[in-house]
């Protein structure tokens, strides 16, 4: 009841009815007036009484329509008031479709039209019926009617858009060529092409199941997991006669980017991250089976993931408090228990790194691991694959933001300054314990910053991402050592120490430096009205325990199913290539060509 009432108080005045209106019905309807409270949404709950008058008189007036109009308020700045404006309007026609009114016959007043009153007049709503010129034909009043109930179209802002396309290209230039670099470099020589081979078909053949069925999954209503079929072949998302696109919610209200830009830029997401798995069995498995390997786990594990941690119904369809928890329960799974993740440190670093650790369990160590000496053939190349991944991840994060604005603009700093951080700390943690500094270090020390910060990047302050790096500088170097000595694993390229440790980390650690009391933006405790959750309300220790049933879901989700995706590839094609393959190297083996002429 107070929502409605919240509603109401946000719509300035209600004018009316479509068609011929004698003098004798419009003074038959109810003088109904509600009142805010300034600079709030919340329907109040006396404006029962005048809901209820309003129905039955629509109920006895079979032609009658009611307009919301004013939405006014004068409590903030001109975009709040126009967002809070807004929500009054939304909250109000709710109310009335509670009441039992059909949302045909509310009709919403133009976003231009709206203006802030001052005194009682930022709050009132008065509900009258329109006035009308003349009567109308009913043939000729239908499009009117229709263009005055029409809610305005969603607003596609052309800045937001340039930038996603942009943050786009990033992500892909982190992939082909900064990932494939990355890695390349860090294998012995006969077998660089096949790493780049693995990592540049991989991703073109996420890309390809993306726009086939992978998006889908991922980004439509579904249930918890995963999603439905509503973009089968990216079916509804634009029309090509009308030549119209199918607007995508970002996380303001009323604000739209292309989703046709929206599925691109996530398809980078997919991509990617199932090529940071190569890195963990590379130089010794069949080109075949990482093919094969890479369709089972993107579409039993890399799509319901990341429509667990990020699907949900979009800001704008929290329109009023009755409302808020039905669509919360539409989000997937992870999104419901309000786990923060703003990039993928749970959909991209940790589901890729489990997925690599149990790969380089399954597949088996390399001919000759802990006899032989397996030094990286290149790591100037190295330097370069790392370099293009920290400008590509600017991309990466800050265009999680979904728009160019304040937070996209932070997560673009944190991203700068953690991964600073943590390559300032690897190299003095490798210095302390080897007594010297690597450019191998360094590189990694980058990439670990990068992970860790993922989840964090407009999650927390400055000074959190500061110390998120450093963090993640220490305990990746620890990961890569200590924690795969422990483990026994032949994981490659350390997949799992940078990626899996540092994403782990970074995603505890956005539970500790996202509270407001420690420089965080804090979380948000409404999407009705936007509400963040206040300082004195913010549980350090509840975030994090929510943060890390998100870890632990991800983990064993990854796990179960890239063991038994790993089992099908190996009954099917087999895993490894054989030993004396493996000897030769790949790029000869594997694909017929060497990367370096003799």
């Amino acid at each position: 009841m107070k929502k409605l009432i919240a509603w109401f108080a946000a719509l300035l005045t209600v004018v009316g009815m479509l068609g011929f209106a004698p003098a004798a019905l419009a003074a038959d309807f109810p003088d109904a007036k509600v009142m805010f409270e300034s600079g709030k949404a919340d329907v109040p709950a006396d404006a029962a009484a005048a809901m209820k008058a309003v129905a039955d008189f629509l109920g006895a007036n079979a032609d009658a329509k009611v307009q919301l109009s004013g939405f006014a308020d004068n409590s903030g700045t001109p975009d709040v008031n126009k967002e809070l404006a807004k929500q009054r309007a939304l909250a109000v026609r709710e109310a009335l479709k509670a009441a039992g009114v059909d949302e045909s016959r509310v009709l919403l007043q133009k976003p231009e039209d709206i203006t802030a009153g001052e005194g009682d007049a930022a709050r009132r709503v008065e509900i009258t019926l329109a006035k009308v010129t003349a009567p109308v034909a009913a043939a000729e009043a239908a499009p009117a009617a229709s263009d005055a109930a029409a809610a305005p179209a969603p607003k596609i802002d052309k800045g937001d858009t340039a930038w996603m396309m942009l943050s786009t290209l990033l992500v892909i230039l982190m992939t082909v060529p900064g990932l494939a670099l990355f890695y390349g470099g860090l294998v012995r020589s006969k077998n660089m092409l096949s790493v780049l081979m693995q990592v540049m078909v991989t991703f073109s053949l996420i890309v390809v199941l993306w726009f086939v069925y992978g998006y889908s999954l991922a980004f439509t209503e579904g249930n918890s997991f995963i999603g439905g079929f509503d973009r089968l072949f990216m079916k509804g998302i634009w029309d090509n006669v009308a030549g119209t696109f199918a607007p995508a919610a970002t996380f303001s209200k009323g604000v739209y980017i292309p989703e046709i830009v929206f599925a691109a830029f996530q398809a980078t997401f997919a991509g990617i991250t199932c090529c940071l798995i190569v890195g963990a069995f590379a130089e010794r498995i069949k080109f075949s089976a990482v093919l094969m390997f890479m369709v089972l786990w993107f579409t039993f594990s890399y799509a319901p993931v990341a429509h667990m941690v990020w699907y949900w119904m979009g800001p704008d369809a929290y329109a009023s408090k009755e409302v808020a928890d039905a669509m919360t329960a539409k989000a997937g799974l992870i999104w419901q228990w309000g786990a923060l993740d703003f990039a993928g440190g749970t959909v991209v670093h940790i589901n890729a790194a489990v997925a690599g650790l149990v790969g380089s369990y399954m597949v088996g160590k390399r001919v000759g691991y802990g006899r032989e000496a397996f030094t990286p053939h290149s790591l100037t190349l190295t330097m370069v694959g790392a370099s293009l991944l920290w400008v590509g991840w600017f991309g990466f994060n800050a265009g999680s933001a979904l728009e160019a604005n304040n937070f996209a603009a932070l997560a673009f700093i944190n991203t700068f300054a953690a991964t600073a951080a943590a390559v300032l700390a690897w190299s003095m943690g490798e210095a302390l314990m080897k007594g010297k500094a690597s450019m191998l270090g360094a590189a990694s020390g980058a990439v670990a910053g990068l992970v860790a910060i993922t989840p964090a990047a407009g999650n927390v302050g400055i000074l959190g991402a500061l110390i998120i790096g450093v963090i993640a500088g220490f305990v990746c170097l620890w990961g890569v050592h200590g924690l795969k000595r422990m483990l026994g694993a032949d994981d490659s390229l350390d997949v799992f120490g940078v990626h899996g440790v540092g994403g782990i980390l970074g995603a505890l650690l956005t539970g500790v430096f996202n509270s407001p009391n420690l420089g965080g933006p804090s979380a948000v405790a409404d999407w009705v009205t936007v509400g963040m959750i206040a300082p004195d309300a913010y549980s350090i220790a509840g975030q994090v325990w929510i943060q890390a049933k998100a870890v632990l879901l991800t983990v064993v989700w990854s796990a179960v199913v890239s063991v038994i995706a790993y089992k099908i590839v190996d009954l099917v094609i087999g895993l490894r290539v054989p030993e004396d393959d493996e000897r030769e190297g790949l790029d000869i083996t594997s694909h017929g060509e060497t990367a370096y002429a003799k």
